[in-house]
């Protein structure tokens, strides 16, 4: 066998299995108001990844700005006393706080981003839901 026909049939068989394939449901268990839909998101782990993101975030804004008002003062103290090291631990200081609301804004885009998540998902289900019902009901007359 020449490159050519190999890397043909190569190239035939990566096309083949690429190509789209429309999943179905079986005949007997429908998907429509059936309850059993097909767009599955797992609510309670969305919902405990979000939860775990909330208290992340409300531990953090608590425990996380502890030493600020602290380092702050030695910062303070030290530029005073005429210590180059007082504008690096006020730099610090800056640099943490910045960091901090970052990830305390993250965690809040996390926490909300899944309760919508939550919610966009039983819209769409319900959406979906009703545009089959009628292609079901065509498919029962059908048969």
């Amino acid at each position: 066998m020449t490159f050519e026909q190999e890397w043909a049939e190569l190239r035939a068989a990566a096309a083949q299995r690429s190509a789209m394939r429309l999943n179905s449901l079986p005949a007997e268990g429908g998907g429509g108001g059936g309850g059993g839909g097909d767009l599955v998101v797992n609510r309670d782990d969305l919902g405990a990844i979000g939860n775990d993101a909330y208290g992340l975030r409300v531990r953090l804004s608590k425990e996380g700005d502890l030493a600020r008002p602290s380092t702050f003062d030695a910062a303070i103290a030290l530029t005073n006393g005429n210590f180059a090291s007082g504008a690096a631990v006020l730099k610090v200081h800056d640099f943490w706080q910045t960091h901090l609301k970052t990830l305390l804004d993250s965690c809040a885009h996390i926490s909300n981003h899944l309760d919508y998540t939550k919610a966009q998902h039983a819209k769409d289900e319900a959406k979906i839901e009703g545009d089959l019902a009628p292609i079901s009901k065509l498919t029962e007359y059908m048969k």
